[in-house]
């Protein structure tokens, strides 16, 4: 399983819907508490399915639940379905959220926003997607109860006609907790209070991190923006000296020098490990890379020791040839 990150950002494929860019035209959005009950019905039924269907890795059923406009990028799901199973093992499937959206309005494929309210209109959320053909689609988000990682399952569903009813259009899957630096798992609320601690503390890299995987782990989709995950965000870019803007870092090391492309979250071994990437010298003996992997991660934590102390362990990625490929991931108390 590879969770390799931007704020826990699993592998998903999602009709190339996810952030878009700013210039965005509204459709419409039915809230669950909105739909009718024949709508509402429908939209459990199939998402209860297919989040039983992930749970159980039955494969055949989520083939056969797959949108036909999409069956061409039916390995990619698969993959992501894959990497549910510790995730969900040991939960139970429970329905957190779903929102109708209805784009048929659209005269072609668009940047398009939904803006879905409350009965009251007291709370707002918001879906973004990108290049979003016109037709009716549903978001349906599960939570595996009870499960140790709290797996999170976010699905697109697309209305393929009466005769088809709603099909398969995405699939992204997140954890819900991670294993801190403690050995204990941690959900996003308790990232999200450890980075402010982190910011309190001056360690602002810690603190941009622990934002990170606070938004991952709070939401299984990153196309939707609330104003509780806003607030969230105000605060991270409020950090002074964040790694935002940094890369690619030219890290010092005694007469040496490495050039790091960029650190992410990752999540691969369900732990609160960050994620190195960075330029190689072009070894390719297996020791040599795993020397050069830990003088890279060394000379990492003597430029941000504070990172010790905060998460579990670092991954390094050499890139070679212009590609990434994971060498070693290590403890900190193992990393000199």
């Amino acid at each position: 399983m590879r969770l390799c990150l931007k704020g826990l950002a699993a592998p998903a494929v999602l009709l190339s819907m996810l952030a878009a860019p700013a210039a965005c035209r509204a459709t419409s959005c039915t809230t669950q508490a909105e739909l009718q009950p024949q709508d509402r019905d429908a939209l459990i039924a199939t998402g209860e399915r297919l989040a039983v269907a992930v749970a159980e890795q039955d494969f055949a059923s989520l083939k056969a639940a797959l949108l036909p406009a999409v069956a061409q990028d039916w390995e990619g799901i698969n993959g992501v379905a894959q990497t549910a199973a510790p995730l969900m093992k040991g939960g139970q499937v429970q329905l957190r959220s779903l929102y109708l959206l209805d784009a048929s309005s659209l005269a072609a494929p668009a940047d398009t926003q939904f803006f879905c309210s409350n009965q009251s209109g007291s709370l707002t959320v918001t879906l973004t997607m990108r290049a979003l053909p016109p037709g009716r689609y549903a978001v349906v988000l599960v939570d595996a109860a009870g499960a140790p990682y709290a797996g999170q399952l976010g699905f697109v569903l697309v209305w393929d006609g009466p005769a088809s009813g709603w099909k398969l259009g995405g699939l992204t899957v997140r954890p819900g907790i991670l294993d801190g630096k403690d050995g204990a798992g941690h959900d996003g609320v308790w990232w999200w209070t450890q980075a402010r601690e982190l910011a309190k503390d001056g360690q602002s890299w810690g603190a941009w991190y622990a934002y990170e995987a606070a938004r991952g782990l709070l939401l299984p989709v990153d196309f939707i923006s609330s104003p509780n995950l806003e607030k969230l965000g105000t605060e991270q870019m409020a950090i002074k000296n964040s790694p935002q803007g940094v890369f690619p870092w030219t890290l010092v090391d005694g007469p040496r020098t490495w050039k790091v492309d960029a650190v992410h979250l990752d999540a691969t071994l369900l732990h609160a490990d960050l994620g190195v990437v960075y330029e190689s010298t072009g070894v390719t003996d297996p020791a040599a890379q795993r020397t050069e992997a830990i003088a890279v991660l060394s000379a990492f934590l003597k430029a941000q020791p504070g990172l010790r102390s905060s998460f579990h362990g670092l991954w390094a990625y050499a890139v070679k040839d212009g590609k990434p490929a994971p060498v070693i991931e290590l403890p900190m108390e193992k990393i000199p």
